[in-house]
């Protein structure tokens, strides 16, 4: 690959991407850093270049725009797997405030949001089925590919992917959300690219203007607050103002956790008011319809916050199709207003000892959970309070030393975000912390906050070069491995502390793991911004909020031996110490290093897309370490291999009609056994899955035992692991398929471990139960008597437990079983699988394969007719159907939502239930089992 001829830095923003640059000279410290202006569509058949390229898309309908007015300078190449025809920037934005449901926004927020799988096509989010898909991360993607597509045209000899490029991110992204966007960029084509924190990035731009003078504008200043309120997110960050040889330095000592709170959530608030005003208060928009007028809030928010902004401002709402001009409805915001709701709502004038309000709750919009309190100035404060220790003795350094009762508050602030356009909201944030302060607190001037990030990325492209000074600071956060002791104190061993620099090995040598070569192992990682436990290789307790779980890295160590000498339980094992370090790139890489033979590395990943952030291991999270086991947890692995071992010659017949009572004897009662007493059962079992076909007795016992000890398929680690070998008896069947009950137990096994199954898997076991659920089963008489045979019921709990199925299979399903009410004697297992299948909250699948909430509120006529008084089973999947989330993606609209309470009050149902359609709340153990026809496994918590 030729020398880089440039130093490119590019600004991945909510709103916009920015895009700046300088060339490569040997006089590299003065060259000017320019803004690389981005060819856009700005209207069908019409580019501009521009500054700014905002962060949307819209997926024109076919035939919406003609193909010819949507080109390019270039030749368009998406990346892969992207669709055809998108448009990206400002058009993008424009058509995405006159037409529903087709426009993608905020593909940032989604990179971070770890309740969904962001690899999935799920954006636009708020879009009905017709609309063609795509991935945060291909979504993120293709703005990454227009810009290197526009660089290139313009740059012939020198294409992007050849220049030294540096992507921003917030400083508050976790480890998956760097990994995706570098995934991302690869995507894209830029496979060589650093990573850099956006506050960082904008102190090296504030630097690079001010160098002249730095020394003196900051002779004052021990501690800078960097304070960064984007689109989607507020990130924050301290640098320590210090001098070393008689030399400033800078160095970033904090940085905040990750915070979805910023200027999308005003425009929110905006619409809300806006929708409010434009129906009288009585009727809500669809979820596509606020999206469109949010695309106007937005533009109101702008001008009214500006600093000379005029009394009132216009919005406008479109109508839609045929009516897009006739249909439209306008309304006044007052500049009053519009400063209330920002000033008051999102940067109220508060006391430092205001925390934020922790409601069970946040404030959900098109699927993403937002801050739950929307007042960034408390999110300020609590910043602040948790890094009170090195607060103060950045000032004490400096002979600022607080009084112990007075918080430690710095004395500059670096302001930086699109909000901060606006003079009005500027002087809030700094009269705030003057206040807190007790003293004036200096702004560092930022004289183009839509721009800094960009800028300051080719500063520390510069500062790599030498050219200019570096941010010292190494590694925000630290980061642990999740162990526990035998009393459950969740703990963890520190394998990188904080401020470790880029590139710096830390191996634990006094650690060391036995691993099982050719096994899958998980490493369960937490990190933390808390500046007490950073000495690598020290045990802390990991109890309090300020740990933040991570996903799971996960690796396999292959093995040099023969497989088939494995595969017969020759284990092989081998010892390792870690090896972690903090990347150039800028992300967390762990190695497992033999001890014996240090050539020997076992590169460990992240498993980005299985944490869906479902289910969350309380407590008893360990990884490497020895859980918690009962006492007589041998003996109960003895007597399953007893009963599931050896020959048919010396195996016990009676043990396998007394192993389930005898379990309980050793164990205790199975409801109570723990998650890692589970999956050690589970593992025995396992081992000898052969033998489950001894008898009929063996095979039914195997199922329950093995289904009640995998349940709910995932969770846990290495439960990938074990569901590919519980799939490979899914083609073997059951042995004894004469009996009723074993078909009943066999689809009971499959409906329990059905999280752990992905969708194709799914697919295929519904291929094969379809057919009984068809009402055209009942015409056939060889299906009918299979029906019969084949435990009927439970193949329907499993069909309606499939919630990895495509959308419209659940459709298919759905309507097959309300055609089927008419059967008394099943009414019980329908009504069950109608609440299922129909529900608002999924258990471990993806919210936007649900039913939408136009079909649920198609379905709820057929559930009214009912008397819920005689059957509750009705209620509850009304309950389902209707279940509140707070995305009004998903939830039913008010007109039914009011008749279904009125209905459950008046049929004397549990007040829980009435909650449960009334308010975002959630569920109890005794709930979740009903709902999802178990419990789940002690030290498993379900997150709503």
């Amino acid at each position: 690959m030729p020398s880089p001829r440039y130093l490119v830095g590019i600004d991945l923003g909510t709103t916009h991407t920015v895009v700046a640059y300088t060339p490569i000279s040997d006089d590299l410290e003065s060259s000017p850093i320019r803004i690389f202006d981005i060819d856009q569509l700005i209207a069908p058949g019409e580019v501009a270049r521009k500054p700014l390229l905002p962060s949307f898309r819209y997926h024109p309908a076919e035939g919406e725009i003609d193909p010819t007015q949507m080109v390019l300078p270039w030749d368009v190449e998406p990346v892969q797997g992207d669709i055809k025809h998108a448009i990206i920037g400002e058009l993008a934005r424009d058509l995405g405030a006159k037409v529903e449901g087709r426009q993608v926004v905020s593909a940032k927020s989604w990179l971070s949001h770890t309740g969904v799988d962001r690899s999935e096509s799920i954006l636009p989010w708020s879009s009905n089925s017709s609309v063609e898909k795509v991935s945060p991360v291909i979504a993120s993607a293709s703005y990454l590919n227009h810009v290197r597509q526009c660089w290139d045209y313009h740059h012939q000899d020198a294409k992007l992917n050849e220049q030294e490029v540096v992507i921003t991110v917030p400083a508050s992204f976790d480890e998956a959300a760097r990994a995706l966007t570098l995934e991302a960029a690869a995507m894209a084509g830029l496979d060589n690219i650093l990573l850099l924190e956006e506050p960082q990035a904008v102190c090296y731009d504030w630097y690079a203007k001010n160098k002249d003078n730095a020394e003196a504008l900051l002779k004052d200043i021990p501690l800078i607050m960097v304070c960064d309120v984007g689109g989607g997110t507020t990130d924050l960050s301290l640098i320590k103002v210090g001098t070393k040889d008689e030399k400033l330095t800078l160095d970033r000592i904090g940085v905040g956790d990750h915070l979805m709170l910023g200027g999308d959530n005003i425009d929110l608030a905006l619409a809300h008011k806006a929708e409010q005003r434009l129906h009288g208060g009585n009727k809500k928009l669809s979820a596509s319809g606020l999206s469109k007028l949010i695309q106007q809030t937005r533009k109101v928010k702008e001008q009214l916050l500006s600093g000379n902004a005029p009394e009132t401002a216009k919005v406008t709402m479109l109508g839609s199709g045929s009516r897009l001009i006739g249909g439209a409805k306008s309304i006044d915001l007052s500049r009053e207003e519009v400063h209330q709701i920002a000033l008051d709502g999102f940067f109220p004038q508060t006391q430092f000892s205001d925390q934020p309000s922790q409601r069970q709750a946040a404030v959900v919009e098109f699927g993403l959970p937002y801050a739950a309190d929307p007042a960034i100035s408390k999110h300020l404060a609590q910043f602040i309070e948790l890094h009170d220790s090195v607060c103060r003795e950045s000032l004490k350094d400096s002979q600022l030393d607080v009084a112990a009762d007075l918080p430690a508050i710095p004395a500059a602030v670096l302001l930086n975000g699109g909000v901060f356009n606006s003079p009005l909201l500027s002087e809030r944030i700094l009269s705030t912390f003057s206040q807190w302060r007790g003293d004036t607190v200096t702004e560092l001037v930022n004289p183009h906050p839509d721009l800094s990030v960009a800028y300051g990325a080719v500063a520390y492209a510069k500062a790599r070069h030498g050219a200019q000074l570096k941010i010292g600071g190494g590694s925000a956060r630290s980061f642990f491995l999740a162990l526990e002791d035998k009393k459950k104190n969740r703990k963890g061993l520190c394998i990188l502390p904080k401020g470790l620099d880029e590139g710096t090995e830390i191996r634990l040598k006094d650690r060391k793991f036995a691993l099982t070569l050719g096994e899958p192992v998980r490493f369960n990682l937490v990190s933390s911004t808390d500046d007490s436990h950073t000495q690598a290789g020290e045990i802390f307790p990991i109890d309090d909020d300020s740990f933040v779980s991570l996903p799971p890295f996960i690796a396999t160590l292959d093995s040099e031996r023969d497989r088939a000498e494995l595969a017969a339980n020759q284990k092989d094992r081998e010892e390792v110490t870690l090896a972690c370090q903090l990347t150039e790139v800028g992300t967390l890489q762990i190695e497992c290093v033999s001890t014996n033979d240090e050539s020997k590395r076992w590169k460990v990943e992240f498993a980005i897309r299985k944490d869906l952030a479902k289910l969350n291991q309380n407590k008893e999270d360990s990884t490497l370490a020895q859980s918690a086991l009962p006492a007589k947890m041998d003996d109960a692995v003895a007597l399953i291999k007893q009963v599931y071992g050896g020959s048919t010659k010396t195996a016990d017949p009676k043990a396998i009609k007394t192993l389930r009572n005898q379990l309980d004897k050793m164990l205790g009662k199975r409801d109570n056994w723990e998650t890692p007493t589970l999956r050690e059962i589970a593992n025995t079992l396992l081992e000898s899955k052969k033998r489950r076909r001894r008898s009929d007795i063996h095979e039914r016992n195997w199922l329950k035992l093995s289904g009640f000890t995998l349940r709910p398929g995932f969770g846990y680690p290495s439960d990938e692991w074990r569901m590919e070998q519980v799939w490979a008896l899914y083609q073997h069947g059951i042995q004894f398929d004469s009996n009723t009950q074993t078909w009943s137990d066999w689809w009971t096994f499959w409906r329990r471990v059905s999280g752990g199954l992905n969708q194709e898997q799914q697919l295929v076991i519904y291929k094969d139960i379809a057919k009984y659920i068809n009402p055209s089963a009942t015409r056939n008489s060889k299906l009918a008597k299979e029906m019969q045979e084949r435990s009927y019921e439970d193949m329907v709990r499993l069909a309606a437990s499939l919630e990895n199925l495509p959308f419209d299979k659940k459709l298919q399903l759905i309507e097959w079983i309300f055609g089927r009410l008419q059967k008394p004697q099943y009414s019980q297992a329908h009504w069950w699988a109608i609440g299922r299948i129909a529900t608002r909250s999924p258990f471990y699948g993806s919210a936007h394969n649900l039913l939408t909430a136009q079909h649920v509120a198609y379905c709820l006529p057929e559930l009214m007719d009912f008397d819920w008084r005689k059957d509750p089973n009705i209620a509850f999947a009304a309950v389902m159907m209707c279940r509140m989330t707070g995305d009004r993606a998903l939830d039913i609209d008010e007109e039914n939502r009011n008749a279904v309470i009125e209905k459950l009050k008046s049929s004397k149902v549990p007040e829980s239930w009435v909650k449960m359609v009334s308010t975002v709340k959630v569920l109890t153990e005794s709930e979740t089992k009903r709902v999802f026809g178990d419990a789940l496994p002690t030290g498993l918590r379900l997150i709503d």
